[in-house]
């Protein structure tokens, strides 16, 4: 009974004295497990041998260690290819975006000026006939209905004067002169003002009654 006590100790002095020997040898790679191992008695209570935590139970703590940066690595890989896709959608919606601008610019006023092109014909037309003074006048008035017309299908709309008081918010007064009118009464229109929609684009230039 005391020779078995007596093996007993010296096999748990061999194992701690190989335990310590892997610490040393290796502290980042074997301390921590080994220490745990040891503390728990794995190695004296189990009957598991030294040799055996160096074949088998390191083999498995690698292959652990090793599925985990793999998965790391795999999920790092996949984070960055989203990333990069991610960066390529926007650089190519950034370039499509600024592509749209340009033409958008380029081509805003096609319309208007599509509207324009009978006006120009008119004009053609009207040049051609400068020896007949009366369908030159005819083809004038015939351009400028053409005209107005196209720019009020567009939302232009003259500011009326006639018979109005002055409004600073429409017109803008070049003159005063002493009248029988009231106060601030529009006498004279000297160039007609406009809106596009409710926005004014030119104020009506005006005579007003006053000192």
């Amino acid at each position: 009974m005391e020779h078995k006590k007596e093996e007993d100790n010296m096999e748990k002095l061999a194992d701690k004295k190989a335990i310590e020997r892997l610490i040393r040898e290796d502290p980042d790679k074997h301390g921590r497990l080994a220490r745990d191992m040891y503390t728990r008695r794995k190695f004296l209570d189990g009957g598991i041998k030294f040799n055996q935590y160096r074949g088998e139970e390191l083999k498995k703590l690698q292959e652990v260690e090793e599925k985990k940066y793999d998965e790391k690595d795999q999920k790092i890989e996949e984070l960055t290819d989203t990333l990069k896709r991610l960066q390529a959608e926007f650089e190519n919606y950034k370039k499509w975006n600024a592509k749209e601008k340009i033409d958008f610019a380029k081509y805003a006023n096609a319309g208007i000026i599509a509207e324009m092109l009978p006006v120009l014909d008119s004009f053609e037309i009207a040049l051609k006939n400068t020896a007949d003074k009366e369908k030159f006048a005819e083809g004038i008035k015939m351009i400028y209905a053409q005209l107005y017309s196209a720019l009020e299908a567009e939302g232009l709309r003259p500011i009326n004067t006639a018979g109005e008081k002055f409004d600073p918010y429409k017109h803008e007064v070049l003159l005063k002169e002493e009248s029988d009118k009231p106060e601030g009464a529009i006498l004279e229109e000297f160039q007609k003002g406009y809106l596009l929609n409710d926005k004014i684009l030119r104020f009506s230039k005006v005579k007003v009654s006053g000192k």
